[in-house]
């Protein structure tokens, strides 16, 4: 609770320096009319919205896209305001400028009011909780939504073509409906600003640190063009230039959250994937350990159930063990190489089995190949060591190339590979399911009386 608290303060602190810089600058341009002016770059214009509709519409894919991840009410208007915004500056504005068209108030009006309309709707998204199940179906259907709402307010800006006034005006002369939609987009862009920044304080989430961010930069914006209003699409002011800042911290704080909660979702896939692992090998051990006990109370000879009950309990321990070291890697709070170097350390204790590790350190691996590897290693050691007889191994897990390369080597037994179908035992199935599991490929050699050599070639 004390570190929520000691961020939001950060964030407030920020966006108290955010405000009163804009402010400033808004000051500034208020007292000095000279500096307040439009400025005829029809070019400029062009590109400027475009990276609008740009910025939109990466924003409402990414927000797409953690709500199919999560099915939050919040990331659906995310997604719905911002592709009606980035759709409004590329059918009423783009579209026309490109065609060559001449500007008409309709379109114009319509692009004004679709933005509007779009941000009305992400000041919204604070404010609402739950989550969709139907998340495919709702992904379908805003689009559908989207397009039929700008639809609806292009017939009726067509059909109060009449009495919407030009856009084509002098400072000192903007028209009263123009002033106040500008001022109600102001207004929006406040509300947004109060709800992610309320948002942040409760659930201090960082994509709405972001978001209240961009929104107070859309709100200097939608203040500047209360003063100086756009005289025409072909005009700039310094409005446009703090709706593109807005953008470009709205698409890297969204970017940001998308690989944030990608990562969390990993370590929770994995944390959950070695509870799997501890149920289905630490509690067989456990159970082999209570009934050797229970035959040593019902009688039972001492000098037959005492080794296999020591033989359970060291495998039980040896199991518990590497269920911490895989937890711990899993969790980000130990590096990968130094859990599995602690646990071949733990493993060769006794002598029987030495093991040359070899870890390349650029390599990088992704969560849930950190626990498949862990767990091959595992079962192929234990394998060298149990079934094999083996009494050196060498495990190298390093770049070959352009690929990454697991590989480990024995000199056991080895077996007959055309009489045992490829290595079938259960252990070896286990290990090439692994390696699926993370899109590697799979493969063993083995001769009798020449050890056996696994690899694993690790998706790109």
């Amino acid at each position: 609770m004390r570190q929520e608290k000691d961020e939001f303060e950060g964030f407030l602190r920020d966006e108290i320096v955010l405000i009163l810089l804009l402010g400033a600058g808004l000051a500034l341009f208020l007292t000095k009319p000279g500096l307040r002016g439009t400025y005829d770059l029809p070019q400029l214009r062009l590109m400027l919205i475009t990276l609008y509709a740009v910025g939109g519409g990466l924003v409402a894919l990414l927000s797409a896209s953690r709500f199919n991840a999560e099915g939050r009410r919040f990331d659906l208007l995310l997604y719905a305001g911002f592709l009606m915004t980035s759709l409004s500056w590329v059918v009423f504005s783009i579209a026309p400028q490109v065609a060559g068209f001449e500007e008409d108030r309709a379109e114009i009006w319509t692009e004004l009011t679709g933005v509007l309309a779009g941000w009305a709707v992400i000041a919204l998204a604070p404010y609402v909780r739950g989550r969709i199940e139907a998340r495919r179906r709702a992904l379908i259907e805003v689009p559908g939504g989207v397009v039929l709402t700008l639809a609806l307010l292009w017939a009726i800006a067509g059909a109060a073509r009449g009495a919407l006034p030009e856009v084509h005006i002098r400072h000192g002369q903007e028209p009263p409906l123009l002033t106040a939609t500008l001022a109600l987009l102001a207004l929006v862009d406040l509300a947004a600003v109060i709800g992610f920044s309320n948002r942040f304080r409760t659930r201090n989430e960082d994509l709405d640190r972001w978001l209240a961010l961009g929104a107070t930069l859309m709100l200097f914006a939608a203040i500047h063009f209360v003063f100086t209003p756009p005289a025409a699409t072909t005009f700039v002011s310094q409005g446009d230039f703090l709706r593109l800042l807005a953008y470009v911290v709205l698409v890297v704080g969204v970017w940001r959250a998308i690989r944030s909660s990608d990562l969390r979702r990993a370590v929770a896939e994995e944390r959950a994937r070695v509870a799997r692992e501890i149920h289905d090998g630490l509690a067989q051990y456990l159970f082999a350990v209570t009934t050797h006990v229970s035959m040593l109370e019902n009688g039972s000879d001492r000098e037959e159930t005492l080794p296999r009950l020591k033989e359970a309990a060291l495998s039980a321990q040896q199991e518990a063990r590497f269920a911490v070291l895989a937890l711990s890697s899993a969790a980000g709070s130990a590096p990968f190489d130094a859990a599995l170097r602690r646990y071949v350390d733990f493993l060769t204790t006794d002598g029987e089995l030495d093991v040359e590790l070899e870890i390349d350190s650029s390599m990088t691996l992704a969560p849930d190949e950190q626990i498949e590897i862990f767990r091959i290693v595992q079962e192929s050691l234990a394998n060298a060591r149990k079934h094999a007889g083996a009494r050196s191994a060498r495990v190298t897990i390093a770049q070959r190339g352009t690929e990454r390369v697991v590989s480990i080597r024995d000199d056991g037994t080895g077996f007959d590979l055309r009489r045992n179908g490829n290595g079938a035992g259960q252990g070896l199935k286990n290990m090439r399911a692994r390696a699926t599991t993370i899109g590697g490929a799979f493969s063993l050699a083995s001769a009798p009386g020449h050890g056996t050599a696994l690899e694993v070639v690790l998706r790109a």
